[in-house]
């Protein structure tokens, strides 16, 4: 498991990469990091050269390949079962590969007009209808994991403690923070739980000091 090698989009726009990263971090998987500056000239060359689809996050592990964000995360779950990334629970479990479903596919215009930024304030920008209907759509979906599954299993995390929805949903917990969207209380408190994170922090902190920086 040491050999292994994430390939990555820079920290501060790479929301994909974010997502495999964190949930190695959280099950204390060893790897190194390829990190590969976005929307440079050489850019798709340098992903090609390790990634099949030609898009990154990409995970080499020996001779398998993976290139797929949610696929990685599956694996990292296999790799490191006592880590718990998935809940026990087999209902709880269901609901929360449905969520990171969900967010694997949805949510096109938050992506869109709210784009991970972690070097820069965007309160205000970003804010069209069918961006405010993904946020409510995204809160709706939290505050039932927390109601649902989160509570009774203890911890601030969706499903109690920290699983791959949490992963996959922490670049929204960014953009919520970036672009300075008014949410619930609920909602808050789970968005610093998440940032709280000690793989966040550092993932946050390594994002400021890159010396890229993508134009507005």
């Amino acid at each position: 498991m040491s050999d292994m090698t994430l390939v990555m989009g820079n920290k501060a726009y790479s929301s994909w990469s974010l997502r495999p990263w964190l949930a190695m971090k959280q099950a204390g998987l060893p790897f190194a990091e390829t990190v590969i500056p976005l929307r440079q000239p050489d850019t798709a060359a340098r992903i090609a050269a390790h990634s099949p689809s030609g898009r990154v996050p990409c995970l080499l592990d020996g001779d398998l390949v993976l290139w797929d964000s949610l696929a990685i995360c599956e694996y990292v779950a296999e790799l490191a079962p006592g880590a718990g990334l998935w809940p026990a629970d087999r209902a709880a479990r269901a609901v929360a590969r449905a969520v990171s479903a969900e967010m694997h596919s949805g949510f096109v215009s938050l992506r869109t007009t709210m784009s991970m930024d972690l070097r820069r304030d965007r309160k205000g920008e970003g804010m069209t209808e069918a961006t405010a209907a993904d946020i409510a759509r995204i809160e709706a979906l939290w505050a039932d994991a927390r109601t649902r599954f989160g509570g009774p299993a203890g911890g601030p995390f969706l499903f109690g403690a920290f699983t791959i929805a949490d992963a996959m949903f922490a670049p929204v917990v960014t953009r919520l923070e970036t672009y300075g969207v008014a949410v619930s209380p609920e909602t808050r408190a789970y968005m610093d739980a998440v940032l709280a994170l000690p793989a966040m922090r550092e993932w946050t902190a390594a994002a400021k000091a890159e010396p890229w920086e993508l134009p507005l």
